[in-house]
């Protein structure tokens, strides 16, 4: 009997290896560890979103590759992977923010709306003749009391976290949380300290073109759950600390 080639078992995304494996889901998670560093925290008073969008391009109109999006007034998402594939899942996840605030006259929470986008991210593992989503979600917001941080993966996983990274830095923006990262801190501090992890990963070409034009910051305050986008003048206050 000859030996089955692993590509044998690449061919469609329904066909497992015979060690329990799906290899499109696989390829589709190191289109996500080649996307474009992002990070997202949460702190005692909000949570905040930080992303580089890395531009070389002076011609690029930088609003039409936003890398953090805001969903509804108390969510905030982020993206790492396939940019087409991303933009379809936000203009999801507003669209389902604004038939939960239709139907409930409240806004849709943070698991709930990560939940959905995960199930629909599933079902795309299952069926033949379709592909999984390219591209990991950070979603974060506020639900009342509840600040909240999930991560969705294209297998259809989500994870809660307090804060996290996505993106082809994540494992050194992870360390550097571990080291840095508390519950207590104001959002001005967590605004500070996704910035300058951020330009401290990026490694050195990255680093000359991280300015207040190519890094994406958008927040939602616990006083008045509004999100936001910092602009670029206070994206370079906040540079100005840490470089």
């Amino acid at each position: 009997m000859y030996p089955v080639s692993p590509q044998a078992y690449d061919r469609a995304i329904t066909v497992f290896s015979p060690d329990g494996r799906l290899f499109q889901v696989e390829y589709a998670k190191e289109a996500v560890k080649r996307g474009s560093t992002a990070i997202g925290i949460t702190c005692k008073d909000g949570v905040v979103l930080v992303a580089n969008r890395f531009v070389q391009n002076n011609l690029i109109l930088l609003d039409s590759i936003r890398k953090v999006h805001i969903i509804d007034d108390n969510i905030i998402a982020t993206s790492s992977g396939l940019a087409a594939d991303a933009r379809r899942l936000i203009e999801m996840a507003r669209v389902e923010a604004q038939k939960h605030r239709v139907t409930y006259s409240k806004p849709i929470s943070v698991l709930q709306l990560s939940r959905n986008l995960a199930n629909t991210m599933q079902i795309y593992t299952q069926y033949g003749g379709i592909r999984p989503f390219g591209v990991s979600m950070l979603l974060t917001g506020i639900d009342g009391a509840d600040i909240s941080l999930y991560d969705v993966e294209p297998s259809g996983a989500y994870t809660g976290y307090f804060a996290t990274g996505i993106g082809s830095h994540k494992d050194e923006v992870e360390k550097l949380l571990a080291e840095k990262y508390s519950q207590e801190m104001s959002i001005d501090n967590a605004i500070s300290m996704g910035i300058k992890i951020l330009v401290d990963v990026c490694n050195e070409d990255e680093v000359k073109h991280c300015n207040e034009r190519t890094l994406d910051v958008a927040l939602v305050h616990k006083k008045d759950v509004k999100a936001k986008y910092l602009s670029e003048q206070e994206i370079k206050k906040y540079l100005s600390k840490v470089k």
